[in-house]
């Protein structure tokens, strides 16, 4: 019989934030992914763990039907500005009230708002900020090496300090982390101009590991060495889950699909290792599409991998 328990490290009311975005991406149907994780019992699910779970919904995000783009290289950029300052303070005013703030995407121009939050939470308290990005794509991007003008390939360069500046000063400042105090895992589909900005950033302390990294070394040694590090380095450690980060023959049901990716497994050792660690502040789940998925799974898997990093345990204590 399997029992689920609470990590003894972790023990915070968990909020709920929704944050349906698309304009990120060319692809529509990511908006819908805050109702398909609900959708898949999450907040049940959290509550039999023993949470304290309260759903604060969906900030609004105004569709790309009643907007046009003006710059082709910063697709929706007004309106991802404005939504993404609606969650930055959301996300700020739960954790100054003790939540944990889970915040369910979108695309991954959600992290914009919710790594300007937290990083102004941090930045109050002279907290250190360190984050953990879980993707196929290193989103890392510019106005100047973009090749589709997509922002949500874009938020991760934007939290170090990178590109246009209403994105990167969202919330007051710049950067918002570190470069060494930021890891990359499971990357695999890197645009050339953007590649380079990678490997700079690898260079100043950024930790980075590819697909073929995860290969070689194994997902185990790698998050216990990143673990290790932010453990020592950095007060509050969000993640940031892209879910093509996993592999399709998996997550199907994603924004952007690419080959190659986290086994189910794999993921789920990182996530059982965050909880093992009792060191995660935040999480963010991100890209899961209703449209391209098969009867909720991805949403489901998505649930799965919360569970494991707020502590389910599968053997009695």
């Amino acid at each position: 019989m399997k029992k689920v328990t609470i990590s003894k490290r972790l023990k915070k009311k968990i909020a709920i934030v929704g944050f349906p975005m698309d304009l990120g991406a060319d692809r529509r149907g990511v908006d819908m992914g805050p109702s398909a994780l609900r959708y898949a019992h999450l907040e049940e699910k959290l509550e039999n763990m023993g949470y304290t779970v309260k759903d604060f919904g969906d900030i609004y995000v105004e569709g790309s039907e009643t907007q046009r783009i003006i710059n082709p290289k910063l697709k929706y950029l007004p309106e991802i500005v404005r939504s993404s300052k609606i969650l930055s303070k959301k996300v700020e005013t739960l954790l100054n009230q003790n939540f944990f703030p889970l915040i369910l995407g979108g695309d991954h121009a959600t992290a914009l708002g919710s790594i300007a939050g937290i990083a102004n939470y941090c930045r109050k308290r002279k907290k250190t900020l360190g984050v953990i990005w879980i993707d196929a794509h290193a989103d890392m991007n510019t106005p100047e090496t973009t090749p589709s003008g997509n922002i949500h390939g874009m938020p991760l360069a934007a939290a170090l300090g990178i590109g246009e500046k209403r994105l990167t000063r969202l919330g007051g400042f710049a950067p918002k982390v570190m470069p060494e105090n930021s890891a990359l895992i499971g990357i695999r589909d890197i645009d050339r101009e953007e590649a380079e900005t990678v490997k700079k950033y690898r260079n100043m302390g950024m930790q980075v590991y590819t697909m073929t990294d995860v290969d070689k070394q194994g997902v185990t040694r790698i998050i216990a060495r990143v673990l290790n590090d932010f453990k020592s380095e950095v007060d509050h450690i969000h993640i940031s889950f892209d879910l093509d980060g996993v592999d399709p023959d998996y997550a199907s049901g994603v924004g952007t699909p690419v080959e190659g990716g986290l086994t189910y497994r794999e993921a789920s050792v990182i996530m059982e290792m965050v909880a093992d660690c009792g060191c995660m502040s935040s999480l963010e789940m991100l890209e899961v599409n209703p449209i391209l998925d098969t009867k909720n799974s991805t949403a489901e898997l998505a649930v799965d991998f919360i569970e494991s990093a707020l502590g389910k345990s599968i053997l009695y204590d």
